[in-house]
């Protein structure tokens, strides 16, 4: 028998939302937490907006320590451990730095660059043959680790505690990879998410390979535009999600609160193959991932009542619709609703998954879809395969019983997660 695994707490860290609450109501509204940043265009940069969570000293203050922010230059790292903190005290645990060590309990928590301004700061200090001023921090702050070795420490895990890392599919990724660790009985508990952090330097490549817009520095809130015709490239996002993934079995003995219920999912490659490259989808491969996350969480395609898409404001759009109808077999009015966050957001990189998801599960547990917007010219090769009136702009209340969540990234990986609302009828497959 394997363990059903719910969802027992939310954590996040978003451009239009810092707490569950506040980016709650953000979504619900569909305001955009895209800005303008006076520093990118002072760098040349050509896409001078983007999404960077408010997060102020003193909220700062409330997870880390002096001692741990002593040194500190990491917004990956903070993010993280603000957004893991949150969803590990929304689950009803406290965070106690003399607790006894828990070997139930692990995180899974991924990130694609960690402490790049770190990285940059122990640069100029090397170059300066300023070595022995580079502090006790820095290794710990540029490791990909970080976040973990933060977090692990802070709450006090003993299970697996590590950091996966695969491109736009890291949160997404880390869902899945808790999933299993808990569906096969290897852990109780897991903290799971993905962080990305807000610094020009993570940003810089992408705009020079022109897939950021450049046409709304003016007028950053139109920014980001998936699924439009008027779409022009990503806007760059940061922040973290994080979710406690806990089998049923121990949420019912604490008798927590359950958001959701994780089914299951899928996770491949498109293997650079057959129209895949480093930036590009193999089709045949998306569509495979999505076929058989359905397949392995034991629902039909036509259970499916909302899907979370990548959708990234690129040319690769309309691409993904058809992957998606192609998988589920689902088209125009019969096509489940669909929602991009990165409309508010920006595209939030390595945090994107895990962001994205905790967006999800929100909209199984209250009942609504969240509107999706400057989506108000919807792409006509789009339109070829679904209906227009399945892409909200406007906040819809309906019942959410499945929601697909899929996330794919450089290198041509993908990953596919799917949601339940959670009811004690469910069958363990």
């Amino acid at each position: 028998m394997k363990n059903r695994v719910v969802i027992t707490g939310l954590g996040v860290v978003a451009p239009n939302g810092v707490g569950i609450q506040e980016f709650t109501n953000a979504i619900k509204s569909g305001t955009s937490g895209i800005t303008f940043h006076q520093q990118l265009k002072d760098k040349g940069f050509s896409c001078c907006i983007g999404g960077i969570p408010e997060v102020s000293e003193e909220k700062i203050n409330e997870y880390l320590t002096p001692l741990q922010l002593r040194g500190f230059n990491s917004t990956s790292i903070l993010y993280g451990c603000m957004a893991g903190i949150d969803a590990w005290k929304d689950a009803g645990f406290s965070v106690n730095e003399n607790s006894t060590l828990d070997y139930d309990s692990g995180l899974i928590f991924g990130v694609g660059t960690s402490g790049i301004e770190k990285f940059r700061e122990a640069i100029y200090k090397i170059d300066a043959q300023n070595v022995r001023r580079l502090g006790s921090t820095s290794v710990v702050q540029t490791m990909a680790s970080g976040i973990s070795a933060y977090l692990g420490g802070i709450l006090g895990f003993g299970n697996q505690v590590t950091t996966n890392s695969s491109a736009c599919t890291t949160g997404t990724e880390a869902i899945l990879m808790g999933f299993d660790r808990i569906k096969n009985g290897k852990a109780k508990i897991m903290l799971v998410g993905g962080a990305s952090d807000s610094s020009l330097y993570t940003w810089g490549g992408f705009d020079a390979m022109r897939v950021m817009t450049y046409k709304h520095n003016e007028t950053p809130e139109k920014g980001s535009r998936p699924m439009s015709l008027s779409a022009s490239g990503f806007v760059p996002g940061s922040g973290a999600g994080a979710l406690v993934l806990e089998s049923l079995e121990s949420a019912l003995e604490r008798k927590a609160t359950i958001y959701a219920e994780v089914l299951g999912g899928n996770i491949n490659s498109g293997g650079q193959r057959n129209g895949g490259t480093l930036t590009a989808p193999n089709a045949e491969a998306v569509q495979k991932c999505i076929t058989d996350a359905v397949l392995d969480a034991g629902v039909t395609t036509d259970a499916i009542d909302v899907i979370n898409g990548h959708l990234t404001a690129t040319s690769k759009d309309a691409l993904e619709i058809e992957n998606w109808a192609k998988a589920l077999q689902r088209k125009g009015n019969n096509f489940p609703f669909i929602n991009s966050l990165k409309s508010h957001i920006g595209h939030c990189l390595a945090a994107s998954g895990a962001i994205e998801s905790v967006a999800s599960v929100l909209q199984i547990k209250e009942q609504f879809v969240f509107p999706n917007i400057n989506c108000e010219d919807v792409h006509p090769e789009i339109l070829g395969f679904i209906s227009s009136d399945k892409i909200p702009t406007k906040l819809i209340e309906k019942e959410v019983a499945v929601l697909a969540k899929a996330s794919f990234g450089f290198g041509d990986v993908n990953a596919c997660v799917i949601f339940k609302k959670y009811s004690d009828k469910h069958k363990t497959q």
